[in-house]
C-alpha cells in the first residue's frame, strides 16, 4: 500500500524527532559550558598566560610595518634627491 504508513514507521518518525529534540537540548547544554569555560579563560588570556602557565611568544603579524622617524627621514631625502635629478633631466630635454 502505497500512500498508507504503518504504525512502525510512525514510530520511527518519533523516534526520530525525539533524538532530534535531545540533540538540540545537549547541544544548548554544551554551548552553556563551553561559554562559561571561555568566560573563565577570559582574565587569563588578556592577561598573556597560556594553559601552561608560562608567557606567550610574541605573535609577529604579516603585512607592512610602521616606519620610525630615522628611517622615514632617510627615505624622504632619498625620494628628494631622486626627484631633483628627475626635474634635471626634464629640465635638460626641454633645452635640446
Amino acid at each position: 500500500m502505497i500512500g498508507r504508513r504503518t504504525d512502525s514507521e510512525d514510530l520511527d518518525t518519533m523516534d526520530l524527532f525525539a533524538a532530534i529534540r535531545e540533540l538540540y537540548a545537549e547541544k544548548e547544554r554544551l554551548d552553556g559550558v563551553i561559554a562559561a569555560l571561555e568566560s573563565l579563560a577570559r582574565p587569563a588570556v588578556e592577561a598573556g598566560i597560556s594553559a601552561g602557565g608560562e608567557q606567550p611568544r610574541t605573535v609577529r603579524h604579516r603585512g607592512r610595518t610602521s616606519m620610525g622617524d630615522k628611517e622615514r627621514h632617510q627615505v624622504s631625502e632619498r625620494m628628494r634627491a631622486y626627484w631633483a635629478s628627475k626635474r634635471g633631466e626634464l629640465a635638460e630635454k626641454a633645452r635640446i
